[in-house]
């Protein structure tokens, strides 16, 4: 790597991506300073003190900051947090640590994958096929490890990089060679003017500085999706995916329930029942990740392998108990009501719906078809309850308003018979009761797993 004399880099926000970022800076003989607003966890901070990087947490310094050439910010920081208007103001670039990075990622493939629900499965399943058939390949972005540190010092000729459109606000020069969007469903828009075709130029950012000789990967059947192509030009080679034979997809179930993936000159079909995972979700997830694996030349025997022996994601349907016949689920990710569509559409019995946290200005009609088919019972789990105690008092045979997870499981195991489940997929941020998703999901687990011992 040739490093740039004397740069500036300035780094915010000392997370997985910070962190990483400033170690590829250092490494490249940038003059690195690094600043969080917060407490650096003792994890980061014994890096940063032994890579010998200057830092500073509690807070910004102005004078420290402003005087960069560039600014690497983390994703988890708005546009508008003062010290980063301030920069830009100044016309200081603001990248990502994905932009930054793939500048020294030489000849790399980039496999990058979006959407406002299923990138983290699709991108770990991904990442377990190409890992399975032997390539050299790193798992980056919102899961694995930082994309910069993995350049600096852990290259690899292949990246499965998950991107939130938080990331792709400040991409620019950054191309993927395989791009994929799952779907796309009003989420975030807090942070885009809650305006919805804000948030979609921001995940079709994934498709910026593309060529004919890379691929597109995409749900057909996605209206929103559907209706951006409709304005705009792709250059890359598209490979739309759908639930059923349909012209043009590149991956779809036949009549006899089989999932056929055509792509990368390989034809390759295998029994829906052999996916590892379940439900219509899945299913698609399994279709792009194929498709993905079939563009890199993998050998159609190590896909359908890989498809069919993969282990779910934590958090994301993933089963923790039986007790007394009655399933427990834990799907704390479904933090929006698009995830939660498609987790009780996953269900095949009663289920005992857990809902609540902190609302993202949620619309729960999406899901009300659903919640009459299957749901026997709701949960509201939060300290503010009100707007599903409201929506849902009427349309559901039994509900109860719950303020902690010990009031929540115990409602939920009162309305619960044999051959139930109890699924918790909250449709919400978990920041009221929980300090993230995996808080939330891990506590779940414990507190059923002490239910089950209890149990026996």
């Amino acid at each position: 790597m040739e490093a740039e004399k004397a740069k500036r880099l300035v780094i915010l926000g000392a997370g997985e991506s910070g962190t990483g970022a400033a170690i590829l800076g250092k490494d490249l003989g940038m003059d690195v300073f690094l600043s969080d607003s917060g407490k650096i966890s003792d994890h980061y901070r014994s890096i940063l003190e032994s890579e010998g990087i200057a830092f500073e947490e509690g807070g910004h310094t102005r004078e420290k900051i402003v005087n960069a050439d560039e600014i690497v910010k983390s994703p988890g920081i708005p546009l508008t947090a003062p010290i980063v208007a301030e920069a830009m103001k100044k016309s200081i670039p603001v990248v990502s640590e994905i932009e930054f990075a793939g500048r020294y990622a030489g000849d790399s493939k980039m496999v990058c994958i979006t959407g406002s629900n299923g990138k983290t499965t699709t991108t770990l399943l991904t990442y377990h096929i190409l890992r399975e058939a032997g390539l050299d390949v790193g798992l980056a972005g919102n899961v694995g490890f930082s994309l910069a540190y993995q350049v600096a010092r852990e290259p690899h000729k292949v990246y499965v990089i998950e991107l939130s459109s938080f990331q792709l606000d400040n991409m620019y020069d950054f191309k993927a060679n395989i791009a994929v969007i799952m779907n796309i469903t009003p989420d975030h828009l807090d942070r885009y003017d809650h305006k919805m075709e804000n948030y979609v130029q921001a995940k079709f950012r994934i498709l910026q500085n593309m060529t004919a000789t890379d691929s597109f990967i995409y749900w057909k059947d996605d209206p929103v999706i559907n209706a951006q192509l409709a304005k705009i030009n792709v250059e890359a080679r598209m490979y739309p995916f759908a639930e059923e034979h349909e012209e043009d997809a590149a991956a779809y179930v036949d009549a006899e329930n089989r999932l056929v993936i055509d792509a990368g000159g390989e034809h390759l079909e295998m029994p829906r029942a052999d996916l590892a995972l379940h439900g219509l979700h899945n299913l698609y997830n399994s279709m792009a990740s194929g498709l993905s694996a079939s563009l890199l030349d993998i050998r159609k025997d190590t896909i359908r392998r890989a498809l069919s022996d993969f282990e779910p994601v934590e958090h994301r349907l993933e089963p923790v108990a039986v007790i007394d016949g009655v399933r427990w689920i834990n799907d704390s990710k479904a933090t929006n009501v698009n995830s939660c569509y498609y987790a009780l559409e996953a269900m095949t019995g009663p289920t005992v719906l857990i809902l609540g946290g902190k609302d993202k200005g949620n619309d729960y009609s999406e899901i009300l078809p659903l919640v009459h088919k299957r749901v026997k019972a709701i949960v509201a789990m939060g300290l503010h309850n009100e707007k599903i105690m409201d929506f849902f008092g009427g349309e559901v045979a039994q509900i109860a308003d719950t303020s902690s997870l010990a009031d929540a499981i115990a409602a939920a195991r009162s309305f619960a018979t044999e051959g139930d489940t109890v699924l918790l997929s909250p449709c919400c941020a978990s920041f009221d009761l929980f300090t993230s998703y995996e808080d939330r999901g891990r506590r779940f687990k414990a507190a059923v797993h002490a239910l089950e011992h209890d149990a026996k």
